[in-house]
């Protein structure tokens, strides 16, 4: 056994629960609430969570490059066929991103470069802003997490989305938050899995018995009796009634 786990041991053990205290009047439920709460406040709790998910709790600048699905395009007559006209845009803007991610790699601007792109996809502008600051892991989409083991400097492969859209990054630099700085963060965290992994107990098919409805000691009702306990009388024969 760890000496960790041990020294995690006694601080638990070393917490004043609510029903050590004689004069409290505190429910069962209140003190389970209590325990939660001191386990999720852990120092070897937070601190295990932290380096387990220590990836999760990386912050990066970034550089962001993004090229439009494809050319602005001027309106065609309903009667023009235009599907080829479309894919011509559309490849057109793939080989802009291909491109510009050569040029990025060699050093060139990333500003410079997002505003050739706009006026080559039609629309224009003449001020952008590509840095992205204090970018964490989990707000990228899943498929361009991969950012962030790029080391500063280095330029990301073009992720092409499933719309079309295509992003390039740069790595400008990382830095993983100190533990101090994400507590608050862990412990929702902590506390919102355990919760999670209780309501798993009650996921399962619910099956009501009559029996749950009748007070302890009551005589459960057969259906052969009403709820005065007397034995119904049953429905004649309906060709007795027609006779």
């Amino acid at each position: 056994m760890s000496l960790r786990f041990l020294a995690f041991g006694r601080e638990i053990l070393n917490l004043r629960s609510p029903l050590q205290n004689p004069d409290s009047n505190q429910s069962k439920a209140n003190s389970e609430e209590w325990v939660q709460a001191k386990y999720v406040q852990s120092k070897y709790v937070q601190s295990t969570y932290y380096n387990k998910n220590k990836p999760s709790f990386e912050q990066a600048t970034l550089a962001q490059f993004f090229v439009p699905h494809a050319k602005q395009l001027a309106p065609a007559p309903e009667e023009q066929e235009n599907s080829a006209q479309e894919k011509a845009a559309a490849d057109a803007m793939t080989k802009v991103a291909a491109d510009v991610r050569a040029r990025a790699g060699n050093g060139e601007d990333f500003d410079k470069l997002q505003i050739e792109a706009y006026a080559q996809a039609g629309t224009p502008r003449t001020t952008v802003n590509t840095k992205l600051e204090k970018v964490r892991r989990p707000t990228l989409p899943p498929q361009h997490e991969t950012v962030f083991d790029l080391k500063p400097g280095e330029v990301s492969e073009v992720f092409s989305d499933p719309e079309g859209a295509h992003f390039i990054y740069k790595m400008i630099g990382k830095e993983t938050l100190p533990l101090d700085d994400v507590k608050t963060e862990i412990r929702t965290a902590i506390s919102s899995q355990r919760y999670r992994d209780s309501m798993k107990l009650f996921q399962g098919d619910v099956v009501f018995s009559d029996a749950y409805f009748i007070a302890p000691g009551k005589p459960t009702i057969t259906p052969h009796e009403d709820r005065r306990g007397k034995r119904k009388r049953s429905a004649p024969p309906l060709h007795d009634q027609h006779e």
